[in-house]
């Protein structure tokens, strides 16, 4: 049987959003495309963090540029939060009404001995579940309790429900990776086109 996925694509056509923040602590410019390629452009001062993002940006097919300017002087803290509040502006930005998703999705990621699991709901609901405990306070010269302020700045802007839970892992590095790797994929399986919900919102209510 032949079906007609001509109406599902159209929620695919300009999921695209610039957002700007500019604080005395930050200066940040977003640009995403959540129907990219997983293209990746960063410019923040914090590598570890940017190498995160690939992941995302990577494992979520999700084109993602970033220039950010904060007080790196001080500490990573601000420049971290601000980009996680910004980049979920840019995600409920970018996602419009809804209409026709997937609305959930999940992932699990592996890399040797570590072990995530992201489930993620675009329910309109901000809402973080993370428990995650590192090895180490420090990933080279990143501090790990960074990690919780980035996605809470997330899901505060993009509306979304996150739970993370790393199931295994000894090293940190391994451990961070999991996580990214795993919200990519739980983003992109949760913001694809159900081609049986073309022009439905994905909730009984209506309205998301």
């Amino acid at each position: 049987m032949a079906i007609d996925t001509n109406s599902a694509l159209e929620i695919m056509n300009q999921r695209t959003a610039e957002v700007e923040r500019n604080t005395l602590e930050t200066q940040i410019n977003i640009k995403i495309n959540l129907d990219g390629s997983g293209k990746a452009s960063f410019l923040t001062g914090v590598p570890f963090l940017e190498h995160m993002l690939d992941q995302v940006a990577r494992h979520g097919l999700i084109d993602i540029e970033i220039d950010a300017k904060g007080d790196l002087e001080i500490d990573d803290h601000h420049t971290v939060e601000d980009i996680g509040i910004t980049l979920g502006q840019a995600f409920a930005a970018a996602i419009g009404d809804k209409k026709g998703i997937y609305r959930y999705g999940h992932a699990y990621v592996p890399l040797d001995e570590a072990l995530s699991r992201v489930v993620v709901d675009f329910s309109g609901r901000p809402g973080l579940f993370y428990e995650v405990k590192f090895p180490k306070a420090m990933i080279g010269s990143f501090d790990v309790d960074l990690f919780r302020e980035f996605f809470q700045g997330f899901v505060n802007h993009a509306g979304v429900t996150l739970h993370i839970d790393n199931l295994k892992g000894a090293n940190s590095h391994h451990i961070a990776e999991t996580i990214f790797k795993a919200m990519g994929r739980a983003i992109r399986m949760a913001i694809a086109a159900d081609s049986r919900m073309a022009g439905m919102m994905p909730s009984t209510k209506g309205s998301l």
